[in-house]
């Protein structure tokens, strides 16, 4: 949608019939701020369409999921899928971006892939002469929630790192970019395009995992995990980040492994923030059964299930983990408050745990498991919560009464 309110032409595929339908009609199938003003805006301008079938274009991006295998390994079937079906209806002049979040050399095997069906075609790195096509990568810097805050902030603003399989593939993809990107736009090899978003993931992880395990060495000496911070961070070079019940989402809790699987034996670092991050999740769901047990009669509500505030995406999630944990071994005592689910996931069915609204859960639970920052959560005055026992691993109530009620001291961010 931001590429066809630039003026370009634009055909999206999706495999889901679902989704085209929602689109065609000038509707969005997700959550994000003001996006279904703009998609409605270029479907009635005849600048966007959607199809389940792949149609010729001048420029084709893939910006398909590279979930990890059960074994952590990254699966890229979904890139070469989208590869093989843009095969067919490529044209000599064609430029190729793969966006998807990808292991280094992703971009090189979706080459391979379209040089060995389209044998017709002269393909960046594997001729002298000039190629037919241009083929690159530019990894999205998207924030869930945040696409289109500002002036389209997320899409247009963000600087962008474009490599090419080629010096003249970079060039190529650049111009496209030039049409609807604000921010810098800085040409580089492939591979290095690569392996840069996978290091700006990583290195949000690595820093989370500090934070996860400072409220965990808190909580064991009786510390306000959130005092230490605010007081550490007005260091002028500290700026130590939020702590939480563990990473989630399809990036930050994914592409880490994508490094490690390509350079095992030299990433002990990043092997040890996942595991921390991991671990933290553990650690909460441990504490919030504690809770939860030394008080057989109270009702519980879990506040929230999405792996970032304000979103509706629960990729990942560890609120998600925790609250059906704690479900699966208390059944009904357990309730759920999402604003932005419609009905619980499916590893909830028949826990009897419950979807509630958040008044219901102000009225009727006497224990709160805070594990999202949802703005609808933080508004929430102390007058309606200072009653409860509260397990707060956002710390979004720092005004929320200390309590002796046993396991331990329950805001901290532990």
């Amino acid at each position: 949608a931001v590429i066809a309110r630039a003026g370009c032409p634009v055909r999206g595929v999706d495999i889901s019939a679902e989704v085209v339908e929602t689109i065609n009609r000038g509707a969005i199938h997700i959550e994000e701020v003001d996006l279904d003003g703009l998609v409605q805006g270029v479907v009635a301008r005849g600048l966007l369409s959607v199809s389940v079938e792949v149609a010729a274009a001048e420029v084709f991006v893939i910006a398909v999921p590279t979930p990890l295998a059960k074994d952590r390994t990254p699966d890229v079937s979904h890139v070469l899928a989208a590869g093989r079906s843009i095969a067919p209806v490529l044209k000599s002049g064609d430029i190729v971006i793969l966006e998807s979040t990808s292991p280094v050399g992703t971009t090189e095997a979706l080459r391979d892939l379209i040089a060995a069906a389209r044998p017709d075609l002269k393909c960046p790195g594997l001729t002298r002469e000039t190629p037919d096509l241009a083929i690159a990568y530019c990894p999205e810097r998207v924030l869930p929630g945040r696409i289109l805050e500002g002036i389209l902030e997320e899409l247009t603003n963000n600087d962008r790192s474009i490599g090419g399989i080629t010096p003249r593939c970079a060039r190529k993809a650049l111009a496209f970019y030039k049409r609807f990107v604000r921010g810098a736009c800085v040409t580089t090899d492939a591979r290095s395009a690569e392996m840069t978003k996978l290091v700006e993931n990583a290195y949000r992880d690595v820093n989370i995992a500090f934070a996860n395990e400072l409220s965990i060495v808190a909580d064991a000496m009786g510390l306000d995990v959130w005092e230490v911070i605010r007081l550490a961070n007005r260091h002028p070079r500290v700026n130590i980040l939020a702590p939480g019940p563990g990473v989630g989402g399809h990036c930050i809790a994914v592409d880490p492994w994508f490094i490690v699987h390509g350079a095992p034996e030299q990433t002990p670092l990043i092997r040890t923030a996942r595991g921390v991050n991991d671990g933290k999740i553990r650690h909460v769901i441990a504490r919030a059964e504690a809770l939860v047990e030394a008080h057989p009669q109270a009702r519980v509500a879990c506040l929230g299930l999405a792996f970032k505030a304000n979103i509706d995406d629960f990729r990942e999630s560890p609120a998600r983990l925790v609250a059906a944990t704690l479900a699966r071994r208390f059944g009904s005592r357990i309730s759920v408050v999402e604003p932005y689910a419609a009905k619980l996931p499916i590893e909830f069915t028949d826990t009897g745990a419950s979807l509630i609204e958040l008044d219901t859960a102000l009225e009727d639970c006497a224990i709160l498991i805070v594990l999202v920052d949802h703005d609808v959560f933080r508004v929430v005055p102390l007058a309606e919560r200072a009653a409860k026992l509260v397990y707060d691993t956002r710390g979004i109530w720092p005004d929320q009464p200390k309590t002796a009620q046993p396991p331990v001291e329950l805001r901290l961010a532990s």
